[in-house]
């Protein structure tokens, strides 16, 4: 017959029992950006963060707190000034950076496009307590590539490769996840689907498009996070 002492039983469950991420802590997100990361012309239910968030959860991820600061038409100026105005934006699990696209409608000087970009993508980090590691910058969608901005599609997209190269060189030099989407907004043309009711802003199912390529990223950095 065998016999079990408190401690034999207790080492067993320390051996046998593997917490989830869920399971020891509850996830704080936070979204950066402009129109893309609103979800402009879809269900809010269709925007990327929800949609990852979702995707989360799914795979048992418990997000407690999710929080969006982007609005429609924002430039790197509006976002920075938007953030200034914030009381506490520390202790985020992850942030997603997205903003630029209105730099470049705008014509900004893509200089300052640079500038800002850093300190946005610096402040970023800092929201994460400086684990680079836990933000994601997310590559500047082609919206020439949409029946609303076709007619000047090679003029948008030289440019818009001028901006990402941008932000990808920023974001491997400061060691933070680059996450390439432009290549899914270029397919707009080809397939009507991807793009919303408006003509311009990406749809519900290209935005899933991007979640595809954001959560392989975003699991890796919870997986090492055990």
């Amino acid at each position: 017959m065998l016999h079990f002492n408190f401690f034999t039983i207790t080492f067993i469950a320390l051996i046998t029992y593997q917490p989830s991420f869920s399971q020891n802590k509850n996830m704080k997100l936070l979204f950066l950006g402009d129109s893309y990361t609103v979800g402009e012309s879809v269900k809010k239910e269709e925007s990327y963060p929800y949609l990852l968030i979702n995707e989360l959860k799914v795979k048992g991820h418990n997000v407690s707190e999710s929080k969006i600061i982007a609005t429609t038409g924002w430039t790197t100026s509006d976002l920075m000034n938007a953030i200034a105005g914030e009381e506490d934006l520390r202790g985020y699990d992850a942030t997603f950076l997205l903003i630029g696209v209105n730099n470049q409608y705008q014509h900004k000087p893509i200089t300052l496009y640079e500038k800002e970009f850093k300190l946005l993508l610096n402040s970023a980090i800092s929201f994460t307590n400086f684990k680079s590691g836990k933000v994601f910058v997310i590559s500047i969608p082609d919206y020439g590539f949409t029946p609303h901005s076709y007619a000047k599609q090679p003029e948008i997209s030289k440019e818009l490769d001028q901006y990402n190269l941008i932000n990808k060189r920023l974001s491997e030099e400061s060691e933070v996840n680059y996450v390439n989407i432009t290549p899914v907004s270029r397919e707009g043309l080809k397939n009507p689907k991807l793009v919303s009711a408006d003509t311009l802003h990406p749809s519900g199912q290209q935005y899933k498009l991007w979640v595809r390529e954001i959560l392989p990223v975003l699991l890796k950095v919870i997986e090492q996070s055990h």
